[in-house]
Parts: structure tokens; sequence; C-alpha cells
């Protein structure tokens, strides 16, 4: 049987349970009630799951909300850009919750249909130099955590040292994520669920065009 194009080599990785959920509202703390209110800069309807799964570790969540704010929604990097190199990330690291996610965002930000299923094949797929340059950066990272000469002197070209080291702890941090992601099994949201299959239905008329 061919593989599904837009499933990764190896399928989406994870438990087939969930080991660890987010725990239901009245168990997340008055505190994380009121701020989780902050959805709405998300432009989500209710908070992702992720945040008061990570809530379950207090001292951790507080300072990784305010580190993980900096790379998005308000990183330097331009928001096509950046979910992009987030959804190459979840590709490649076969995180169906992470890439759901920011499908979603990806879509409200202006990242056309094409994009999305080039990040599935790769920097080739891409024809813009400057993105194409990024997924590889992306690559390299996950591969060998280092960036070519070739590279970093592509992303030169374009971006600037802080630039720069956004890109890789953008990307880094996304791994990260994943990892956690994956371990716990954390399934997607229904409404996230919903869109997700629908984009995958019409990515799949796109790739019955090419």
């Amino acid at each position: 049987m061919p593989r599904d194009p837009l499933m990764p080599p190896g399928g989406w990785a994870g438990p087939d349970t969930p080991r660890l959920d987010a725990p239901p509202p009245r168990e997340r703390g008055l505190l994380f009630r009121s701020v989780s209110r902050l959805s709405r800069l998300f432009g989500r309807p209710e908070l992702p799951s992720v945040f008061p799964l990570l809530h379950r570790n207090p001292r951790l969540f507080w300072g990784w909300l305010f580190f993980a704010s900096r790379l998005m929604p308000w990183g330097r990097l331009a928001a096509p850009a950046r979910e992009l190199l987030i959804l190459r990330t979840a590709w490649l690291c076969r995180s169906r919750y992470e890439w759901g996610q920011h499908v979603e965002i990806a879509e409200r930000v202006g990242v056309v249909d094409r994009d999305i299923l080039a990040v599935t094949r790769g920097p080739e797929a891409f024809s813009n130099t400057t993105l194409r340059t990024l997924i590889q950066a992306c690559d390299e990272l996950h591969q060998a955590d280092c960036l070519s000469d070739d590279t970093w002197r592509q992303l030169q070209i374009r971006h600037n040292d802080s630039q720069l080291l956004e890109i890789m702890m953008l990307v880094g941090h996304y791994r990260m994520l994943a990892g956690v992601l994956i371990s716990c099994g954390l399934p997607l949201e229904a409404r996230m669920e919903a869109n997700l299959q629908t984009f995958h239905a019409r990515l799949r008329g796109l790739i019955q065009t090419d």
C-alpha cells in the first residue's frame, strides 16, 4: 500500500491512548483560569489543551509561557515564515498535535495550502529561495543540531544576527515541545480535529491536481 502523503514517514508518533491529559477546568487554579482568557490573543475561542497540560507543573509553566510568547505570537520573524518552520518541525518530529494546531494558525496568518503541502515534501519543494533556505535550516537542525556553512551564509543574506538566533531557538523550542506532546499523547481538541480533517481533504484535492 502506498504511503499516505499527508502522514510523515513512520506515521504520527506517540502512544495509542493519552498518558497525561489536560486537567478539567475546575482543577486548574484561579490564577490560571483568569489568564486563560488570553487565548483570544491567539485568535482562539478556547484555550488549547497544551496550556493546562503544561500547567500541571506551574513552576515550569509560567517561565515557559513567557519564553514561548517571545517566539509566538510576539516573535520578530514574519508570521508565515514562522509557521512554516513550526509545521516542518512538527512534521519531522511526527507530532500530530503540533501539526494540527499550527495548520490552523498558518491558515489564519495567510500561509497558502501549496506552501503547507511543500512542508511535507521538504526544502526542494519551495521555489521561493528564502523559504527554501529556512526549511533547509530546519531540516539540518533536526538532523544534526548544526547548520551547514552554506545554509548559514544563505540565512545571513536575509536575516540579521538577532533573527538567526530566533530561527534556531524557534526550531529548538518546538522540537522540545513536540517531544512532550508526543510522549503525553495529547489529542487534538474537537474543533482543531475538525479543521485538520477539512484541511487534509482539501490538500488531497491539491495533490491529485499536481
